[in-house]
């Protein structure tokens, strides 16, 4: 069984409890209130009393490369989140924490870096480095790698601090500014994977693999990460699940936990350009393509990477529904072991 730490119980029972809380008449407050009340309980944590006692996942992220609200936007969609800051999401991001080495390792290098390495250290008290062992980043678009510039001359300077690409983006970091002079300077040590080839770091092995995507500068990398108790797959980004030469069915069933690509819950949620230019499987076709797999299947994945655009995000009702037709959201915080 996943433990998941943000209450030991299923998030669709989260959800009904959500709703006995506020136990408010809809005619007797406005509704978007109702809805902001609802969105805060679902981020409620009850952390474990203990540290897990071998490694473990945390998500320090589950937004698209904008994140959430995103910038510019005044619709609907993100009004909520500028004006309740506890409802704003940073762009996807996982840490691997080594309780018994008291390591840990980053799982991209979004803009966002700054809130999230200061977000684990509150979540984990402290007990760990502020900076993480290494770095492991998917591609070379916004949300995934330009976290990287902090870790330069003008903010932290640190010293060879590894991080781990599959070739084509080790190039493009060799070879561009400004982020080789983060190599010239020894900010930054990179360290080329090889696709479908597994490394093992202390406790823990990491396969990274490739998956199709508009590759403009890079290759991009999906990730595979074996602890001693748990299996998980990070696909936060791909362009359609039957372009890739692998069956996405096959490749959850052989972990405990998918946290896969849900940029868009339709293909009618952007108004200002054709969602053709930025391909990624719908939340939907991922539903349908799951449709005929058994509960226990449907129950490993967890839909990450959200479009500020897409109401698994800011809409309480399409949220009940995926979690009613058996899958589950990733949530900022959330705990894996």
């Amino acid at each position: 069984m996943v433990i998941n730490t943000t209450n030991q119980i299923s998030t669709w029972q989260q959800y009904q409890r959500n709703i006995q809380r506020i136990n408010l008449k809809q005619k007797m407050i406005p509704k978007k209130i109702i809805i902001i009340l609802c969105l805060l309980l679902s981020q409620i944590k009850v952390w474990a009393t203990e540290e897990p006692k071998s490694s473990y996942i945390v998500v320090l992220g589950v937004a698209q490369d904008g994140g959430y609200p995103h910038m510019g936007c005044q619709k609907n969609c993100c009004k909520m989140a500028w004006k309740t800051p506890d409802l704003r999401k940073n762009v996807v991001s996982l840490a691997l924490v080594d309780p018994v080495n008291k390591k840990w390792w980053l799982f991209e290098a979004s803009p966002d870096i700054k809130q999230q390495l200061q977000d684990f250290r509150l979540q984990t008290k402290a007990q760990y480095p502020y900076l993480p062992d290494g770095v492991f980043i998917t591609h070379a678009h916004i949300g995934h790698y330009t976290g990287l510039m902090e870790f330069g001359r003008e903010v932290m300077a640190t010293k060879n601090l590894k991080v781990y690409v599959l070739p084509k983006l080790k190039s493009y970091l060799e070879q561009n500014g400004p982020w080789s002079q983060l190599v010239k300077l020894n900010n930054i040590h990179l360290i080329g994977l090889t696709a479908d080839q597994s490394i093992s770091i202390l406790n823990n092995t990491i396969t990274a693999f490739t998956v199709p995507h508009r590759d403009e500068y890079s290759e991009t990398a999906g990730f595979k990460i074996i602890t001693p108790t748990r299996k998980y797959l990070f696909i936060p980004d791909v362009d359609k699940w039957n372009k890739w030469g692998k069956n996405v069915i096959d490749e959850i069933k052989t972990v405990d936990v998918a946290l896969l690509d849900a940029t868009f819950y339709t293909h009618k949620e952007l108004e200002n350009r054709a969602i053709a230019e930025v391909p990624h499987p719908l939340v939907k076709e991922t539903e349908e393509l799951l449709k005929t797999e058994n509960s226990i299947t449907k129950n490993k994945v967890y839909f990450i990477h959200f479009n500020h655009t897409n109401p698994l995000l800011w809409d309480i009702e399409t949220q009940k529904q995926v979690l009613k037709n058996g899958f589950n959201l990733a949530k900022q915080g959330q705990t894996f072991h």
